[in-house]
């Protein structure tokens, strides 16, 4: 196998399915292993359950702003590449309705696809097939938290739109060179929901349990799929259109529990179960496998009220491990990683510069899959202010 640079997302895996399924902690969770069904501060947006948005005060405004930086190496035992790429990540508002009810809105992905690599052919000499993809899946998300039991339980919920293109493209070359393109234009509704319980154990010590739920849904797509002599597609030789041709995301559950001592130490676990087995692409399930996920993290402050700078910095850690949804060459691979970061106090000590440091180790199945590891650094920007609070004049 032959690999060449490659797109905004590295993986040859992402030429499966929908492509690598993206991270949808922001900010703190990011750096303690993705976690988030059970964290709930009013100091950051936690997208992965909506019910945590009430958490915030009445007259709180929040801002967060991520981007990704990503350095990849593959080895199919033959040969090694490195990759460098960055990309923006998300972006989302948080802010109160009444001291119960928060809303938050925001763009993030929900997967990436990204690939250019080639092998030749075992069955032929002179034929060699290059493979190239772009594209992905984003969510336009709009969520609601009513705080109904004062600091222990709140419900939420999160309705997307959810959008995008995945392009995946073929240039066969043998006496002759054809190319094909497979493109596929998705845009659905998808929901989220979300429950927080909180047990305080102190004054300052608590345990929040959390939980989410994401309904599988059929999805409205258009599919393409052309052959054409002419790398433009300027002239088609064959075409094909298939509308809902049978897609669909699987049903999400999630769960988390976290452990807080406030403006000291946060720990928190997570597990997530995605049943792929029951979602289609192109009207098949063939190709995916049911997906577990893992983590764990936490974060210390080691004295949130004095004048040193570096002791009133959040460092944290994490550890997330996860199964592949797809099964490719009757395989798959694992996914192993570990994080470290730091969220810097601006000069109002409200809002942060985020920083994360993740290690991932791609585990193939299989002893014919590409082995995979990445060293990817997210920086974030989360903007915390009194805009609803009115000062008196003297």
């Amino acid at each position: 196998m032959m690999l060449s640079a490659q797109n905004s997302t590295n993986s040859p895996y992402t030429r499966y399915g929908y492509g690598a399924l993206a991270d949808r902690s922001f900010g703190a969770g990011r750096s303690m292993g993705g976690i988030g069904y059970g964290l709930r501060t009013p100091r950051q947006i936690n997208p992965m359950n909506p019910a945590s948005y009430s958490s915030m005060d009445s007259l709180t405004f929040l801002f967060d702003a991520g981007m990704t930086f990503q350095l990849s190496w593959f080895n199919d035992d033959v040969n090694t590449q490195r990759n460098m790429n960055g990309n923006f990540e998300y972006v989302a508002m948080q802010f109160p309705l009444t001291r119960r009810i928060a809303v938050s809105v925001g763009l993030l992905p929900y997967s990436h696809v990204g690939y250019n690599f080639g092998e030749y052919a075992t069955d032929g000499p002179g034929s060699l097939t290059e493979y190239s993809g772009t594209g992905g899946l984003n969510e336009v998300y709009a969520g609601l938290s009513v705080d109904v039991w004062k600091k222990r339980l709140a419900f939420g919920a999160n309705a997307s739109y959810m959008f995008g293109k995945l392009d995946h493209r073929r240039r066969i070359t043998t006496t002759n060179i054809m190319y094909t393109m497979k493109k596929t234009d998705i845009h659905d509704m998808k929901f989220d929901f979300g429950v927080q319980y909180t047990h305080p154990l102190t004054r300052t010590d608590r345990m929040t349990f959390g939980a989410v739920y994401s309904p599988g849904k059929k999805l409205s797509a258009t599919a393409y799929d052309m052959i054409s002599f002419d790398q433009y597609f300027s002239s088609v030789a064959q075409a094909d259109t298939f509308r809902n041709a049978g897609f669909s995301i699987p049903s999400s559950y999630g769960f988390g529990v976290t452990y807080t001592k406030d403006y000291k130490m946060i720990l928190a676990a997570d597990v997530s179960y995605q049943n792929w087995t029951d979602a289609r692409f192109f009207d098949s399930s063939e190709e995916f496998k049911d997906r577990v996920k893992v983590a764990l993290g936490g974060e210390y402050i080691p004295n949130n009220f004095t004048r040193a700078y570096m002791s009133r910095v959040r460092y944290r850690a994490g550890l997330h491990y996860s199964n592949s949804y797809l099964k490719i060459k009757n395989a798959g691979y694992d996914e192993l990683g570990a994080c470290v970061g730091m969220g810097f106090p601006m000069l109002d000590n409200r809002s942060f510069i985020n920083a994360s440091f993740e290690y991932v180790q791609v585990v193939p199945g299989s002893k014919t899959l590409i082995n995979e590891q990445y060293f990817r650094f997210t920086l974030s920007y989360t903007f915390n202010e009194f805009w609803f609070f009115k000062r008196k004049m003297d």
